[in-house]
């Protein structure tokens, strides 16, 4: 008989609100250990809200977090911050330091998590640039990198410190669909070859469909379903497949389909949306109601 796969993460009706925006309203997700599980949703959704919870920058409202069966939520920040060293990140824009090479970038975590030397740092530092595919750029600054070479150099951070779980933040945004491919493929290698969970969130369902052993979808602050990517492109769920296959007609409504139709008015002059009964029209320093 197979044996049961290890629950890595355990999410339990977790809840996170600001003021009164309810943003995740009781999420419950199960991770495996060594899987890569995706975390669809719309934009504004709370993808971003959920990671930052799992690695412990951010408190929830209710719920558990659970990670190799130890429950961090409740946690004193000493021993979160010992439960973080188990996590790599990779940030939806990089989030490089301006200041800083390309190598203390890469290097950050494990000056402030080790006592290597900064000659020990940089070794370790060009070796993980190597392994996503940069060679001979550890002195440049970031000013100097396009797009997607700061996204390696942020994954290289990530996996500097040799973590068991790596999250990735919208890690294809921003970036042009060719690069966007080499990041899916780095992605793949690095649970390949170095055996990491990992969790992606994201809304570009191309690269969902080839990072994800299994996809979560979040909707209105719940996953609504989880599957495999096969599982995911015949679900008989509505809003799901309204979100993967990108129509704006079905049950996710984006915006009030009134304000699609603007007033009649005046065809010259600039014009400024106030509402869906106040509109005005501009003509040069005189201001009128239509």
């Amino acid at each position: 008989m197979d044996k049961e796969p290890k629950i890595k993460i355990r999410v339990v009706s977790l809840h996170k609100s600001f003021g009164g925006n309810y943003v995740l309203r009781g999420v419950d997700l199960d991770v495996r250990e060594g899987e890569s599980m995706v975390v669809i949703g719309g934009s504004g959704s709370g993808k971003t809200v959920l990671i930052k919870c799992i690695i412990g920058l951010m408190d929830p409202d209710e719920g558990k977090i659970y990670v190799d069966g130890l429950e961090i939520t409740s946690l004193s920040e000493k021993r979160k911050n010992e439960v973080r060293k188990k996590f790599g990140m990779l940030f939806q824009w990089g989030a490089l330091f301006d200041s800083m090479t390309v190598w203390e970038n890469v290097g950050f975590g494990l000056r402030h998590q080790t006592h290597l030397k900064d000659e020990e740092i940089k070794r370790i530092a060009i070796e993980k640039l190597a392994l996503v595919g940069l060679r001979n750029i550890e002195n440049l600054m970031p000013s100097e990198l396009s797009g997607g070479m700061k996204k390696r150099v942020s994954l290289a951070r990530a996996i500097a410190t040799e973590p068991e779980i790596l999250l990735y933040d919208e890690p294809t945004t921003g970036i042009d669909p060719i690069m966007a491919d080499t990041i899916n493929d780095l992605i793949i290698q690095m649970r390949e070859k170095l055996n990491v969970t990992s969790i992606a969130i994201t809304h570009d369902m191309k690269s969902a469909y080839k990072i994800g052993d299994r996809i979560a979808m979040l909707f209105h602050g719940r996953i609504i379903e989880v599957g495999t990517p096969e599982e995911i492109r015949n679900s008989s769920n509505p809003i799901v497949q309204q979100f993967i296959e990108g129509r704006s007609e079905g049950p996710i409504k984006i915006i009030d389909p009134s304000l699609l139709t603007l007033p009649p008015g005046p065809k010259r002059g600039a014009r400024y949306w106030m509402g869906r009964e106040h509109f005005q029209e501009v003509i040069g320093d005189e201001k009128k109601e239509v």
